[in-house]
């Protein structure tokens, strides 16, 4: 056989071992280069119909906080809204939102029907202020500690998986005024 042969042969082995390396791969737990840096600058208005837009300065208040970004579209945002509520009433950390290109009245609808867990929300209608927080899709969340530096990155729905308990056990450290959260 020769070399010309084995090319095609070599190729294919190539792409399936890189397939499976990928497969096992957790794409949630993608890297952020914003960890441990300040929050981006940002000044986002209010949702139509509340006072307290979210601006990078009300990120910087001395305590931790959450800032999750959501959309009434999302169907996983809607899964994960009862454990921002629960969350948000524990009293943990303070919960912000950043909603992300959404039509005002169909989030004000929905955050009527389910709850509001929101101290802050900014709406984020043409999606630039959660680029700048590198956001690759709906719903993702942050742990900011008290001197506005993004601690963690969560994507996808935060629930009742082990993956939530180390988000918790990450806010609960940065609160404690940790410096680190286990992965």
């Amino acid at each position: 056989m020769s070399f010309r042969h084995l090319v095609p042969f070599i190729l294919f082995v190539v792409v399936v071992v890189s397939l499976g390396v990928g497969l096992t791969l957790k794409p949630k737990e993608i890297p952020s280069a914003l960890i441990n840096l300040p929050v981006p600058d940002f000044q986002l208005p209010p949702l139509e119909g509340k006072t307290n837009g979210l601006a990078s300065d009300n990120l910087r208040t001395g305590s931790v906080q959450v800032v999750n970004v959501f959309a009434s579209w999302c169907l996983p945002c809607r899964d994960e809204h009862p454990f921002l509520m629960q969350l948000a009433k524990s009293g943990r950390a303070t919960v912000n939102g950043i909603n992300y290109k959404d039509k005002p009245e169909k989030v004000a609808k929905w955050l009527a029907e389910v709850g509001d867990p929101f101290a802050r929300i900014g709406a984020d209608l043409e999606g630039r202020v959660s680029i700048d927080w590198g956001v690759y899709g709906v719903p993702e969340t942050f742990i900011v500690d008290g001197a506005g530096r993004i601690r963690m990155k969560y994507l996808g729905p935060l629930d009742n998986s082990d993956r939530t308990t180390a988000f918790l056990e990450c806010l609960d450290t940065i609160a404690r005024g940790g410096d680190q959260c286990s992965k």
